[in-house]
C-alpha cells in the first residue's frame, strides 16, 4: 500500500491542486485585426444574407493583397457584396462594366493633347483607384482583358514609356457568369493565374431566401449601400497586410502545401496542374485564414480551406473526365483526402 503520509513521497493530487497552467499568449497581437474584420462582417451583414463563405474569402484576399474572381449566376449578390466591402474601408472605389466594345484606353487611360502648353497629358482611367470592381470580365475581348495583366501582377502600368504605380492597397475584384456564354470571351490561363482566388457563389437556402424577401419588404432605402460605415482606414489595412506576413508556418506545413501542388501535376484526371505561383498563393491565403480566426500560426485546416479557391482556376480537368462531369473541386477534394495531414 502506498504511503502518502511520507513527506519524501509527492502527493499527485496536491500537485494538480497547486500547479497552475500558464495561459497561452499569442506571439503576434491579432486582437485589433480580428475586431476590425468582425466590424466589416457586421456592416456587410446589414445588407447581405448568408454568403458567409464568399465574404470570408474576400476578407482573406484583402489581407493577402490578392485579386479575386467571383463566379456565379446573376442575382446572387456578387457585385453588391464587393461594393459593400469597398465601402467599409476608407479607400477609393471604381467600377468598370466590361462590354464587347470596351477598349484598353477606357480602362487604363489615354494621352490627350493640351492646347495651352502644346504637350500631351496622360488622363488616368478608372483603374487608378484602390478597389476596382470589374463586372462581367469575360464580356470584353482578349485585347482589353490583356490590358489588366501588368496592373494586376506588378501594380503598375506603362504608357508612352512612362511608368505609373498604383496606390496601395490595390485590389481587383472581377465577376463572371458561368452559364451564359453568348458574347463572352474565355479568360486565358495566364490571366486566371493572376487571381489569388476564384470564388464560386451558389444559391441561398430556404431560410436565407425567406430572410432576403423579408428584408426587401421591410426596407425603405433606395440605395442598399446607404448606412454602411467605413470601419478600416487604408493605413490600418496596410498594417494588417504586413501583420499577416508574420504568421508562423511550420516546416511540415510547407511540405504539406508542396505535396498538394505536386499531386495536381501528377494527377491522371488533370490535363494541367498548378504552378509554383499556386504554392505561394496557397501559403499566403492560409496565413490570411489563420489571421481571420485570430491565430498567429497556420494549421492544416487553413490550408485545406484555401485550397479550393486557390487551385480551381489553376488546374484543367482532362477532356475525357470533364465529359463525364468530373469537376476541378472534386479532384482537389480527392487530392486533399489522399495526402496525410501533418501533426
Amino acid at each position: 500500500m502506498e504511503n502518502f503520509d511520507n513527506p519524501n513521497i509527492e502527493n499527485p493530487s496536491s500537485i494538480n491542486l497547486n500547479k497552475q497552467e500558464e495561459p497561452f499568449h499569442s506571439r503576434i497581437d491579432m486582437i485589433e485585426l480580428r475586431t476590425s474584420l468582425e466590424k466589416v462582417k457586421s456592416e456587410i451583414g446589414k445588407v447581405i444574407v448568408g454568403q458567409e463563405k464568399m465574404i470570408e474569402h474576400l476578407l482573406a484576399a484583402l489581407l493577402s493583397n490578392g485579386h479575386v474572381l467571383i463566379e456565379g449566376v446573376p442575382g446572387v449578390a456578387k457585385t453588391i457584396t464587393a461594393k459593400l466591402l469597398a465601402k467599409t474601408i476608407d479607400v477609393g472605389f471604381s467600377r468598370i462594366q466590361f462590354t464587347p466594345d470596351l477598349m484598353p484606353s477606357d480602362i487604363l487611360g489615354t494621352s490627350v493633347f493640351n492646347v495651352k502648353n502644346s504637350e500631351f497629358e496622360f488622363k488616368k482611367g478608372p483603374v487608378f483607384s484602390n478597389f476596382i470592381l470589374i463586372d462581367e470580365i469575360n464580356r470584353s475581348p482578349a485585347k482589353t482583358q490583356s490590358a489588366l495583366f501588368e496592373v494586376m501582377e506588378e501594380r503598375q502600368i506603362t504608357m508612352d514609356g512612362i511608368r505609373y504605380t498604383m496606390e496601395e492597397p490595390f485590389l481587383v475584384i472581377a465577376t463572371q457568369n458561368p452559364i451564359e456564354h453568348e458574347g463572352t470571351y474565355r479568360l486565358p490561363e495566364a490571366q486566371l493565374d493572376r487571381f489569388l482566388f476564384k470564388i464560386n457563389v451558389g444559391y441561398p437556402n430556404l431560410e436565407q431566401e425567406i430572410e432576403i424577401i423579408k428584408n426587401q419588404h421591410e426596407s425603405k432605402k433606395e440605395d442598399k449601400t446607404e448606412g454602411i460605415s467605413r470601419v478600416i482606414t487604408a493605413e490600418q489595412l496596410k498594417n494588417y497586410q504586413h501583420l499577416v506576413k508574420e504568421i508562423i508556418v511550420e516546416a511540415q506545413l510547407m511540405e504539406y502545401i508542396a505535396k498538394i501542388i505536386i499531386n495536381t501535376r501528377e494527377n491522371q484526371f488533370l490535363y494541367l496542374g498548378a504552378s509554383p505561383r499556386a504554392s505561394l498563393a496557397l501559403l499566403t491565403a492560409a496565413k490570411a485564414f489563420a489571421a481571420i480566426r485570430g491565430r498567429d500560426f497556420v494549421t492544416p485546416e487553413d490550408i485545406k480551406e484555401a485550397s479550393y479557391a486557390v487551385l480551381r482556376h489553376r488546374v484543367i480537368v482532362s477532356p475525357e473526365r470533364e465529359m463525364e462531369g468530373l469537376t476541378a473541386d472534386e479532384i482537389i477534394r480527392q487530392i486533399l483526402e489522399g495526402i496525410e495531414i501533418p501533426r
